[in-house]
């Protein structure tokens, strides 16, 4: 991103005086005491190649492995009729984690036995969906170049930019967008000059997924499920022109998008990033967003009340996938949980749990 063209940001002017005072345009505008809903807890990820994910997930980002894990009959049916997998579609759950970083998203590693299709049909940042999860680190030159080492490509070379702060001052970003299995984007990225990273950071230097992001084509609606629905905050709202190809999205030249990015109440991770183009025709793959396609299928988000959640879903006239349901998740714990259609199409689980996370 070469050129900060426009700086909206969205909120009240209340609120305007909280954020200057501070040097991180994406420090929280609340406290977690205000949240219904709170970070995203798990992203379901789905393939048909364990061994390639766990090349990427485990050895070039540095996530612990459990699994293949146990499930009864009754368990494996709940989770059917929950997310919507068809009758046909069986598969095996892997969980990725940082055991020394309990707060950092986890993946639920859904591995396919029949072949389905990827949710994208190529690497191309232009195309709409779920498209990465972010992982935060402290040395990205050096990241970019261990996981090139394992054979995994990239959008484009590393690259350094600077943001602005609130006060003025910029700092540093280096960033990589890489490919991973099953054309899902891996994001390693690096703020500099004493800037806190978007997520913890365990002894090696390694982090996240600290978020994940989306392309959509209407940011306006997919922002008022969010905020409405879930009632999420929207921390930053921005216009930027990218650094076109020599950028880390590496799209045409003179590429306009607005980059949305949304928090739960007092969170410092755990957000989600939204990219809408303003200036180009996003490409539809024309494969529902969701399992038992490849890729990132499923968003998983603790609430403090899941009737308060899907009340507000009914009143904003989301579509309820499944009613609430009892059942015991490997990332998650003993939960009630229910599904929503998000406006772009996405599945979005919500659950209700009285353990701690």
């Amino acid at each position: 991103m070469k050129n900060l063209i426009l700086l909206p940001l969205i909120m009240c002017l209340a609120q305007a005086p909280l954020l200057l005072a501070n040097s991180d345009a994406l420090a929280p505008l609340s406290t977690s005491d205000e949240a219904l809903t709170g970070p995203l807890h798990t992203v379901t990820v789905s393939t048909n190649s364990l061994r390639e994910s766990l090349l990427f997930y485990r050895d070039a980002m540095g996530l612990s492995v459990e699994g293949p894990l146990k499930h009864t009959p009754d368990e494996i049916a709940e989770r059917r009729a929950l997310w919507g997998v068809p009758e046909n579609v069986s598969w095996q759950t892997y969980r990725l984690y940082r055991p020394e970083l309990p707060e950092v998203i986890q993946i639920r590693l859904l591995v396919i036995q029949e072949q389905t299709q990827a949710i994208h049909s190529s690497w191309s940042a232009l195309e709409l969906g779920p498209f990465s999860m972010g992982f935060p680190n402290l040395n990205q030159i050096a990241q970019d170049q261990k996981v090139r080492q394992l054979g995994f490509g990239a959008l484009n070379k590393i690259e350094i930019y600077d943001v602005p702060r609130p006060d003025g001052s910029r700092y540093p970003i280096h960033e990589t967008i890489f490919n991973g299995p099953d054309f899902v984007h891996g994001v390693g990225i690096y703020r500099g000059d004493g800037m806190s990273q978007l997520g913890p950071v365990d002894a090696h230097g390694l982090g996240g997924p600290a978020y994940s992001a989306m392309v959509v084509e209407d940011s306006d609606s997919m922002l008022a499920f969010l905020t409405d629905v879930l009632g999420l905050e929207l921390r930053s709202d921005r216009i930027w022109e990218s650094a076109g190809t020599e950028g880390a999205l590496n799209v045409p030249d003179g590429t306009i998008f607005r980059f949305s990015i949304v928090y739960s109440p007092g969170a410092t991770s755990g957000h989600l990033l939204f990219v809408d183009y303003q200036n180009r025709e996003a490409i539809d793959p024309g494969v529902a967003p969701r399992i038992p396609h490849r890729g990132i299928g499923l968003w998983s988000f603790p609430v403090k009340s899941l009737d308060e959640v899907l009340k507000r879903a009914s009143d904003h006239g989301a579509a309820v996938i499944h009613p609430p349901v009892d059942y015991q998740s490997s990332t998650m714990g003993a939960v009630k949980a229910a599904s929503v259609r998000a406006p772009n199409g996405f599945t979005i689980e919500l659950f209700e749990t009285r353990e701690a996370r």
